[in-house]
């Protein structure tokens, strides 16, 4: 493979990731806040992990961004979609995989691969927060649960019913539910129930192929994982960049062009 740096830059809407390869070589990779403005996240995060790893910015030969704030990622030398870039970094970590499933903060997507990596369909719900980080943070604090406890909690309930996919009535359900008495292991396991069913379905739509990979921030969350793995009768791999996993596709990405 090329041994050029290269350097991927992922814009999501909560967090912006960033990873430098030297040809299929990760030296770094970093995770921050998007904030206000996408643009200036695009830059914090580039040249905050180079500090860490004590590069120069000379040295990176050819940077392309992803995510939704891609197109404000002006020094980079090309945008491409994170449908792209998920399929390039899950292929790049497991050539075996085909079916990646990421959830991000916002949105969440399916993702069909060949035996080259390359992507044959997905499928995106990028019109409702339903099933995405977000939603599982508006759930948190209506349970006055912190998000980071939400997988175990979630793992240790018997799913309590959640019809609703609208995370407005959602909550409003969870609300109900907490006024009934039932428990907070419950409540969380149904959502993170809720939530698989809509992914799910989504993969089905697809044509889910096995083997299966979680990408996005969510994948740290065992209660999702299980939830999803249970709805799909089928084991998910995570990687340990799963997070950082468009921005390492991009860095990829960036090498072949």
């Amino acid at each position: 493979m090329n041994t050029k740096i290269t350097a991927g830059i992922d814009i999501g809407s909560i967090t912006a990731k960033a990873v430098v390869m030297e040809g299929d070589k990760i030296l770094g990779a970093r995770v921050q806040f998007t904030g206000y403005t996408a643009k200036k996240a695009g830059r914090d995060v580039f040249d905050g992990m180079l500090g860490e790893i004590g590069m120069p910015p000379d040295r990176v030969e050819c940077i392309v961004s992803t995510g939704y704030g891609r197109n404000s990622i002006d020094f980079a030398d090309k945008a491409v979609t994170e449908i792209t870039c998920h399929g390039a970094g899950a292929w790049f970590v497991n050539p075996e995989v085909r079916f990646v499933v990421d959830v991000g903060g916002q949105d969440s997507k399916v993702i069909r691969l060949d035996d080259s990596g390359k992507v044959v369909d997905f499928a995106m719900n990028d019109k409702c927060a339903a099933g995405t980080g977000r939603f599982l943070e508006v759930m948190a604090r209506a349970l006055e649960v912190d998000l980071d406890d939400f997988g175990e909690l979630s793992l240790a309930g018997i799913p309590a019913k959640i019809s609703s996919i609208c995370t407005v009535f959602a909550e409003s359900e969870v609300i109900s539910l907490i006024a009934r008495g039932e428990t907070r292991e419950n409540i969380i396991a149904g959502i993170h129930e809720s939530a698989a069913s809509r992914i799910s379905a989504m993969a089905r739509r697809v044509g889910l192929v096995l083997p299966v990979m979680m990408t996005g921030g969510v994948a740290k969350n065992k209660g999702m994982l299980a939830a999803l793995e249970k709805k799909l009768d089928a084991p998910i791999q995570v990687s340990e960049y799963a997070q950082v996993n468009g921005a390492l596709g991009a860095a990829i990405l960036a090498a072949r062009m």
